[in-house]
């Protein structure tokens, strides 16, 4: 019994399994386990009730309730639908953490007992399905409880955290409409800040942390090829949008096969392809709306460049007018951990889920906003919770294809990404008030 107990002991040390919540119920009296248990009725309530993007009124008002129990000053309706929630306990650095409130406009197809079955209309008019496919859900519960675990230990810490519930991530404009509404200058401006998000790659226990690029720049660009409508039975008097807006299609892939270094990464999707009305009317006009994502401004430049010179061209070569092409007024930017802070971190994950499961990986091609806050000066991290309990893994892995974010049949296994989620954050928070404490008596 002995050799077995110290063979345990040092296989937790070396990492060879992950420290969970049994670890931190030790510590603190179970109190990773009873939050990560009491809030899955709060993610399923979430889960089942989404609101679209600038539309969160409800998920907002949920939100800003919990952070008030928590013993948080709560200030609602900032930079739209946005939360702020701010915890003082004596002097030291203040910690921004953030979490985002919307879903997308996807159908769920989990078949979950509280699965959701909302419907909203967006800002075209369309009325749509409406889901948590990206996670949010999970990163609002979890936020809940790393606003009470840190409530509960500020024995542990000493500094300001401020908590918001940001709106419209999946558009990439809340975190700027919150910065412009006065968050950086009304609330105390933070010395770091901090956020979660799910990956439906890895399985619970796994947390990649990165120093650098995290994410990528995101433009959004919408392209109108204009024609000259007629009788489908008479072609040859007209200007005929759709071959013109196919053949971009096209051309475009060349953009990324031809003409950028294939060492620097890109991705330049057409996500929507709109013309026409009925079977024989050829119509005025065909509209592309594409995607691009890049890790630098060299790529970003050159493909920007590259997508107007083609469709220009593709347009002359059919004698028709120069095509409408409308990029982002601000793309968003590349999220880029601080390296610093990232170190500063570290410890405090490594105790969460041990050193083998603390991971690294290549950027993610995906966009988020969270990255306005660093560009704001404020050293800033993003890590990356695996979400999926080994079983459910293993049986998307013998089926052969794992659920995505914004896949209509991702969710996370919530109770188990609680145990790790809360205190990953938790311990985070408390490291850096800290580190930062001791640095300042220096």
């Amino acid at each position: 019994m002995v050799t077995i107990f110290v063979m345990i002991i040092l296989l937790l040390l070396l990492g060879l399994f992950p420290i969970t919540s049994s670890a931190f119920e030790q510590k603190n009296g179970g109190l990773v386990e009873t939050l990560a248990t009491d809030l899955v009725p709060l993610y399923q309530k979430l889960h089942q009730n989404p609101e679209l993007s600038y539309n969160e009124e409800k998920t907002a008002a949920t939100f800003a309730s919990e952070l008030k129990k928590a013993g948080f000053d709560v200030t609602t309706s900032f930079g739209g639908t946005g939360v702020v929630g701010v915890l003082k306990n004596g002097k030291g650095p203040t910690v921004l953490l953030r979490t985002d409130l919307d879903a997308l406009p996807v159908t769920e197809s989990t078949g979950l007992p509280f699965a959701s079955t909302v419907k909203q209309k967006t800002s075209s008019g369309v009325e749509v399905g409406v889901m948590h496919a990206c996670g949010h859900d999970l990163h609002i519960t979890n936020m809940v409880g790393v606003a009470n675990y840190l409530s509960q230990l500020k024995s542990k810490w000493s500094g300001t955290v401020v908590i918001i519930g940001q709106p419209a991530e999946e558009k990439g404009g809340g975190a700027r409409a919150m910065i412009q509404a006065g968050l950086l200058k009304k609330f105390p401006k933070p010395d770091y800040a901090l956020a979660l998000h799910v990956d439906s790659s890895q399985t619970v226990g796994q947390i990649t942390l990165n120093t650098g690029p995290l994410t990528a720049n995101v433009d959004s660009i919408d392209i109108t090829m204009l024609g000259r409508g007629g009788h489908g039975a008479r072609p040859q008097d007209t200007i005929d949008p759709i071959p013109m807006a196919s053949e971009l299609v096209l051309a475009l892939q060349t953009l990324i096969s031809r003409e950028k270094d294939p060492s620097a990464p890109a991705v330049l999707t057409v996500g929507a392809f709109h013309s026409g009305t009925k079977h024989n009317i050829i119509s005025d006009s065909a509209e592309l709306q594409l995607t691009l994502r890049t890790f630098s401004k060299e790529a970003r430049d050159k493909l920007l460049e590259g997508i107007k010179r083609k469709a220009n061209a593709i347009a002359l070569s059919y004698n028709a007018p120069a095509p409408q092409i409308k990029g982002s007024e601000e793309p968003v930017p590349s999220v880029i951990n601080d390296a610093k802070t990232v170190e500063k971190i570290r410890p405090a994950l490594k105790r969460v889920v041990g050193e083998n499961h603390l991971m690294t990986s290549e950027p993610w091609t995906v966009g988020e906003d969270f990255s306005r806050f660093g560009q704001e000066g404020i050293p800033s991290v993003m890590i990356t919770l695996g979400t999926l309990s080994e079983a459910r893994m293993k049986q998307y892995k013998s089926k052969g294809a794992i659920p995505t974010i914004h896949s209509a049949n991702y969710f996370p296994s919530a109770q188990e990404s609680l145990r790790v989620g809360i205190p990953a954050m938790g311990e985070s928070v408390i490291e850096l008030m800290k580190t930062s404490q001791a640095q300042k008596t220096q």
